[in-house]
């Protein structure tokens, strides 16, 4: 949404017409709600942006078919570098000698998924937040490989979309999500210590640190099988780091299916 919308031609790729159905109408919807406010008062220019914006869009259920005439490729599928990596192996057979990888990761390595490829030097990270098209930041991660000319490549394609970019190394979390999860993580153990309750925790980061929303609302919003998948990953890398060491109660909540908002229940319920 956000690179059509600032004018770049975008494919999106995903495994079914059913899907992709359902990802362009929530762009469409999304769009609305954009041009409500950026256009309040000019109705017509604002149903010009959503058209403009809409034919810069084309679908397709087969990635290696389209990536032949692409300068970016962004990757934002399923957490697991495995699948990660075949998606990268496939495409790096098609895709032109020009052509930068990146990869959305939250919590996984860039160099592992660059290893799979044989452009290392034109592969990092772009890590956008969710919701993007709210969301002003992006974090910009760049291997040991990574060209130069590729990460300014991709420092500009990222205020090219509107957004503000920080760069960082590839390091388990980046910037944002290596100081926010074990933050979290802190949170329950306070919680499971009976150092305090999980509503005055939430309640006194939110006025006493200004935060948006407290850990505890934090980890239901993000999910909580999604945060104990990025510690365990991160422990296993760092056995003897504190700050990563697993949650009982963390991890007893997302065996009993409960995983935050999505479910209905986690530390909260949600009718």
């Amino acid at each position: 949404q956000v690179a059509a919308a600032s004018g770049h031609t975008v494919v999106l790729v995903d495994q079914s017409d059913e899907i992709l159905k359902k990802s362009t109408k929530g762009i469409e919807e999304s769009l609305k709600r954009v041009t409500k406010k950026k256009f309040a008062d000019k109705p017509e220019a604002g149903a010009e942006f959503i058209k403009k914006t809409l034919n810069n869009l084309t679908t397709s259920t087969d990635a290696a078919s389209v990536v032949h005439s692409t300068d970016l490729v962004i990757e934002a599928i399923v957490e697991n570098l495995e699948v990660k990596n075949e998606l990268f192996k496939t495409l790096d057979k098609f895709a032109p000698d020009h052509t930068i990888f990146a990869s959305n990761t939250s919590s996984l390595q860039i160099t592992k998924m660059a290893n799979a490829t044989t452009r290392q030097d034109r592969f990092g990270g772009l890590h956008f937040f969710n919701p993007v098209p709210m969301m002003k930041l992006v974090e910009v991660i760049r291997t040991p490989m990574t060209s130069q000319k590729t990460f300014e490549s991709l420092l500009d394609f990222s205020k090219a979309v509107g957004k503000s970019p920080v760069s960082c190394k590839d390091t388990p979390g980046f910037i944002v999500n290596r100081l926010l999860v074990p933050y979290m993580m802190e949170a329950v153990r306070l919680f499971e210590r009976g150092d305090a309750s999980k509503e005055d925790i939430d309640v006194a980061m939110k006025l006493g640190a200004g935060y948006p929303m407290g850990p505890f609302e934090l980890l239901d919003y993000v999910g909580l099988d999604t945060s104990k998948y990025i510690i365990d990953g991160w422990h296993s890398l760092e056995p003897n780091n504190p700050l990563f060491a697993p949650s009982p109660l963390l991890n007893k909540l997302v065996e009993e299916k409960k995983l935050g908002k999505k479910t209905g229940e986690g530390f909260y319920k949600y009718e």
